[in-house]
């Protein structure tokens, strides 16, 4: 006979264990379902008079009391029950910016989600919209481009790190104004140095451009138009 605190329901990710023996009996009854104190928007599950597990909602809406309930259906819910909790994780995720499906992926992976489960998260946000590459790549190029300029080469490295494939990537980088993004870049740091030599000012400038990926013909181009706005200042 089960103590009765027993935990009916097995462990996330974890059905063989009660798969094996884990009841006695293969079939058991639902004695109660009460919604949870902490968490009106979950319910604890009773079977057999024995706490089971808690569940979403939405993952144990059609579970009724005095339902006979199987180890396979039991199984069924525990295993909705992890894939509601993976989604609920990643729209939390997507609430505070959009992502790129891989960012997505690698974050369940950290909470130990399983593949499948995770894939299965994926194409449903995918369906929805809440999930897109392309989106998510222009969104990013633009606010990189707006707030933090880069150059392609850098939002190149960025938008890979993300998981994004190179097609993806270079449609993203297709409208940008990398000479603009450098001037920019260009005319914020080119105070900081306005005591110095020209020759001097003009190799830190070079050097800084480059360090940020801005190719050699850009920012041959970008470091003279910056000098020569910069000069009359001085010498007034």
């Amino acid at each position: 006979m089960q103590h009765a605190t027993q935990r009916l329901c097995p462990p996330h990710r974890s059905p063989g264990i009660y798969a094996r023996g884990f009841f006695v009996n293969s079939r058991k009854h639902v004695a109660a379902i009460t919604a949870q104190v902490k968490n009106p928007e979950r319910v604890s599950v009773f079977i057999d008079g024995a706490f089971a597990c808690g569940l979403a909602l939405d993952v144990a809406v059609g579970l009724r009391v005095g339902q006979t309930i199987t180890v396979a259906e039991l199984a069924a819910l525990e295993r909705r029950e992890e894939v509601h909790h993976a989604r609920e994780r990643a729209v939390a995720l997507l609430a505070r910016r959009p992502r790129s499906a891989n960012e997505i992926t690698r974050q369940l992976r950290r909470h130990q989600h399983d593949n499948d489960v995770i894939q299965l998260v994926i194409d449903d946000l995918t369906a929805a919209g809440l999930i897109d590459d392309n989106a998510f790549a222009a969104f990013w190029v633009e606010q990189r481009d707006t707030f933090r300029p880069r150059s392609r080469l850098a939002l190149r490295q960025e938008l890979s790190q993300k998981g994004l494939e190179r097609e993806v990537v270079t449609e993203a980088l297709e409208g940008l104004d990398e000479i603009e993004a450098a001037r920019r870049v260009a005319r914020k740091q080119a105070g900081r140095w306005r005591a110095l030599p020209e020759a001097e000012w003009r190799a830190k400038l070079t050097r800084y451009l480059l360090r940020h990926g801005y190719p050699y013909d850009v920012v041959g181009e970008v470091v003279t138009e910056t000098w020569l706005a910069l000069k009359p200042d001085d010498e007034s």
